[in-house]
């Protein structure tokens, strides 16, 4: 029997605690940095997102995964028991070694599953759904267990204003199933790129082997994340925009087809470019950069969940998935809800 693979089952989960624009505003000031509120709306459409307790054993990566992948758990009827395959999509994990998927195995309890991790930067959990995809297309996996979790805030360095303003911290997850290659309702189509020409747009330069953690780096901060905004806005907005097309002329569908558009929520400026140049409305874009922020590769599978629990995604819903993060990476795909 030849299969495909559907999501029956999406979970989220955030750290308790909110820091809106004010208590950045007043976090800078005290390093005399000067921002505002509307400064950071206009330039993002943040205003507020979540910030993990490290201290806290609750709020820690594999911790506010196990959450959401209980959630997705409980939506698609499974146990841990059912589990052949956890994939776990992030760029800030629990420890280096062992990989964070592992440790999630334990928490959840999934004894049936291997465990693998997934670097894709923000790209990650759709790279992690097309792995998925591809296991389940070929017979190996039955369940599989998808995860984009990060703790992005310790990563910041708060004396750079144009990046420290965007993060957040989150954790979305979802259970991929085998069903009939014939089925109407299951991903559709997958198309993943990248380009290591640009891995230094966004990047964090020591903390791996090239350059280890010393002193004197981390007195620079070089154990921070990086950001160049301008460059990343323009090569995001133009290859997001290229994917989408593509994905929906490869289907014989055109963008007036799609029910929902969920981007990366990096930045509501590159989603409104984006849309406007696919000439979508915003109103068939599903976002929560506002209250959530930039939670890399959490971002889209916590825009699903909030759209299935809200009800705006309905059963039979064509959805298009539009990715990019550090690599630089970049990844779209289509699906049938």
């Amino acid at each position: 029997m030849e299969f495909a693979a559907r999501i029956t089952g999406v979970g989220s989960a955030f750290p308790k605690k909110r820091l809106t624009n004010d208590d950045i505003t007043l976090k800078l000031g005290e390093l005399g940095i000067e921002t505002s509120d509307q400064w950071i709306i206009e330039r993002t459409g943040i205003r507020e997102r979540r910030m993990s307790d490290t201290n806290n054993p609750d709020e820690r990566n594999s911790s506010l995964g196990a959450k959401a992948a209980k959630e997705a758990m409980e939506m698609a009827k499974k146990t841990p028991e059912d589990i052949d395959q956890i994939i776990y999509a992030t760029c800030s994990p629990d420890t280096l070694l062992p990989s964070t998927a592992c440790h999630l195995q334990n928490k959840i309890g999934a004894k049936q599953a291997w465990a693998m991790d997934i670097n894709a930067a923000c790209s990650g959990f759709v790279y992690g759904l097309a792995v998925a995809e591809k296991f389940i297309f070929a017979g190996d996996t039955k369940t599989a267990l998808v995860i984009g979790a990060e703790l992005m805030t310790p990563l910041i360095n708060w004396e750079d204003r144009s990046s420290c303003i965007l993060f957040g911290d989150g954790a979305g997850a979802v259970i991929v199933e085998a069903v009939p290659k014939d089925s109407n309702r299951r991903i559709l189509y997958s198309h993943l790129l990248s380009n290591g020409k640009y891995w230094d747009l966004i990047h964090i330069p020591a903390g791996g082997t090239n350059l280890e953690i010393t002193p004197q780096r981390y007195k620079k901060k070089l154990h921070k994340i990086e950001l160049s905004g301008r460059e990343t806005f323009k090569i995001a907005v133009r290859t997001l925009t290229e994917l989408a097309i593509k994905a929906v002329r490869e289907n014989n569908m055109t963008i007036e087809d799609l029910d929902w558009f969920v981007p990366h929520q990096a930045n509501i400026r590159i989603i409104k470019a984006v849309a406007s140049r696919l000439k979508l409305p915003m109103e068939k874009v599903l976002v929560n950069i506002d209250r959530y922020g930039n939670t890399s590769t959490a971002t889209v599978p916590t825009v699903l969940r909030g759209g299935v629990v809200d009800g705006h995604i309905k059963e039979g819903d064509t959805i298009l998935l539009d990715v990019f993060g550090g690599g630089l990476t970049f990844g779209a795909m289509l699906l049938r809800w």
